[in-house]
């Protein structure tokens, strides 16, 4: 997997992190940097976590699904691209001020469950994780960085968009690993 496919997924899976980051940004009067940084080690751990968990699992299963790993690429990653554009007709959550444990860390593991998919790809893929889960990780850290300071000062105006864009890249990248391997077999 190239670089700049890595960078799409990456951007892609932070999508939901950051519209979360940028509701948090709305619930709250003033965000400061310790708050922002608070979301985004939670976020972007859980990103980073996430895949390796499915890697992990995925690796354990890969000889199973050999023949049929670009199909499995092409359907994970459709129906997470496809729930993610879902979401992005929906209303906003309702979210409080507080940035502890028990606020952030349901969200964090709700936000980051297509990254556990993510990690069983990886590992059909054969992708080395550990530079992937790093970039995951520092890519949705900046995002929901950037998210709750973005929502704080702008609104939920961008929420939606960011949850289409990034399930269409998703889907996207599903497409190509399909096509690539359709065409390399003819």
């Amino acid at each position: 997997m190239s670089l700049w496919e890595l960078l799409l997924i990456a951007i892609g899976v932070s999508m939901d992190a950051f519209a979360v980051s940028v509701c948090k940004g709305l619930s709250v009067k003033s965000v400061s940097f310790k708050n922002a940084s608070i979301v985004g080690f939670y976020f972007g751990g859980f990103q980073a976590l996430m895949p390796l968990i499915g890697y992990f699992l995925g690796s354990r299963f890969h000889v199973f699904i050999t023949r049929f790993d670009h199909w499995v690429a092409f359907v994970l990653l459709g129906i997470i691209g496809a729930a993610m554009i879902r979401e992005s007709r929906c209303a906003a959550e309702n979210l409080n001020e507080s940035f502890d444990f028990k606020t952030m860390f349901p969200l964090a593991v709700a936000t980051s469950i297509d990254a556990l998919v993510i990690g069983i790809t990886f590992a059909v893929l054969q992708v080395d994780i550990l530079p992937a889960i790093s970039f995951i990780g520092i890519t949705t850290f900046c995002f929901s960085w950037l998210g709750i300071k973005i929502g704080n000062i702008f609104g939920a105006k961008y929420k939606s968009t960011a949850e289409l864009f990034g399930g269409t890249i998703l889907i996207l990248l599903g497409t190509k690993v399909l096509l690539q391997h359709l065409l390399l077999l003819n």
